[in-house]
């Protein structure tokens, strides 16, 4: 451990010193919190040198706090100590002569971190000869609401920014690609590299298709993304949502997760078609049997808001059931073969509100689970993905986080103190949410029973 310190102290050293050749003036240490919310210290570069020079320390209240930092842990609440990932180091496009640093704790806390719990699955991998690639796609809503008339209209009747886009549309991508190119350019300017940015289906919404990078860098990406792209618009008294579903007239909106593996020796891919070109490689295999089987137990870790569910109804493209299909939308794993080097999974189940450390955590654990364990995936699906054969996956979030506390395989993979403290939080937030009597619901039944 000391050594450990020393070597991150040598580390950080280093980098004070490169941000000083840079003209850096800023440094945003900041931590993800359980939703992939990004809290931070703002510190002039003076002040990080003297905290990288000493023992910095951060409140663990982080993870004691729900989705509206409503504290239910029980404490002690003390600053915990902490440790930078010098590898994260980013620049911060919305302040100048800024960057970004990604921090976490390294006490008891870390065992509760979303992005330490990814850490450790990236280095399951690499015990296992696999190097992990990664990205993410996000759906999104922009809305025409700013902070003030969200709050003024309580959140209902929201009017929708591009009310005239359609899907794929090329007037809406002209008409509106001041906004568009703005996104564009600050992720950029923050190394968020896009494969594609443009309209989607319905009235203000758009979609993101992020780069492959590591894992740990592609889920760094994904979470940098939703929050400068909603910084981007809240800039032009404009809101993004990336909500699951915003509304009964809205579309769905999904995060879905790309993955491949590849050989640390030899760089060659592990994905693919077997050699006798019939069939999936044995890894590719395997992986998929490993997160078909296990996925009706973990889905809370990339559906973790009660709102997610909401998406998963009949009517919308979210899968609802455990199942995988080769070039099929529909299903919940879609193996991507015949693509040369591209060749991959796609995880469909995340929802555009996913915490991207967990999701990816979930995707990667499960997979490797089904690596480890030799475990050989179902048929494909050929026909219809939500029909009654193929496992039902958990319809609210409080019998997913129920699932997930029971599932012996998922402490095994991410430890009980996680999942304890997991299966705790989502109960809870899904509690809060149906103490709540939404609007539909009154006009439903106030007057018929």
């Amino acid at each position: 451990m000391a050594a450990r310190k020393q070597k991150n102290a040598a580390s950080l050293k280093s980098v004070v010193a490169q941000l000083r050749k840079q003209g850096v003036k800023t440094v945003h240490l900041g931590l993800f919190d359980l939703d992939g919310v990004f809290r931070e210290r703002r510190l002039p570069l003076a002040g990080f040198a003297d905290l990288a020079a000493s023992s910095p320390t951060f409140c663990n209240v982080l993870h004691q706090w729900d989705s509206g930092a409503a504290v239910f842990g029980s404490g002690p609440f003390i600053g915990e100590p902490i440790g930078a990932d010098t590898g994260s180091l980013r620049a911060n496009p919305m302040e100048p002569d800024s960057v970004y640093l990604v921090a976490d704790f390294t006490g008891p806390s870390a065992a509760l971190s979303p992005r330490e719990l990814l850490k450790t699955q990236i280095d399951r991998a690499a015990a296992l000869g696999y190097d992990a690639l990664a990205a993410f796609e996000f759906e999104f809503t922009i809305l025409d609401e700013s902070a003030i008339s969200l709050r003024d209209k309580g959140f209902g009747g929201l009017d929708a920014y591009a009310p005239d886009n359609t899907c794929w549309s090329g007037l809406s991508a002209a008409v509106y690609g001041d906004l568009i190119g703005e996104i564009d350019a600050t992720l950029a300017a923050a190394d968020v590299p896009l494969f594609g940015l443009g309209m989607e289906l319905g009235p203000g919404c758009l979609e993101a298709t992020l780069a492959a990078r590591p894992a740990l860098r592609a889920a760094d990406d994904a979470a940098f993304m939703k929050m400068l792209t909603k910084a981007v618009c809240r800039r032009r008294d404009l809101t993004a949502s990336f909500m699951a579903p915003y509304g009964a007239g809205f579309q769905g909106l999904s995060a879905p997760v790309h993955l491949s593996l590849r050989n640390r020796k030899t760089g060659r891919k592990a994905f693919g078609r077997a050699r006798s070109g019939t069939g999936l490689t044995p890894a590719m295999g395997h992986f998929i049997g490993g997160l078909v089987t296990q996925l009706p137990d973990l889905v809370a870790m990339c559906c973790h808001t009660a709102n997610a569910y909401r998406r998963m109804v009949p009517g919308n493209w979210a899968p609802r059931t455990a199942c995988w299909a080769e070039q099929n939308y529909r299903a919940a794993i879609r193996a991507v073969v015949e693509s040369g080097d591209a060749d991959r999974i796609e995880f469909r189940i995340p929802g555009a509100d996913t915490n991207p450390f967990l999701a990816l955590a979930l995707t990667l654990g499960a997979g490797l689970w089904g690596i480890e364990n030799a475990v050989e995936p179902p048929p494909p699906v050929e026909d219809d993905p939500f029909a009654a054969e193929h496992p039902p996956l958990p319809r609210t979030l409080y019998d997913a986080a129920e699932r997930i506390e029971g599932s012996a395989v998922a402490r095994g993979l991410f430890g009980d103190a996680f999942i304890d403290y997991f299966a705790a939080s989502r109960k809870r937030e899904d509690d809060l949410c149906r103490r709540e009597v939404s609007a539909f619901e009154r006009a439903r039944y106030i007057e018929l029973v």
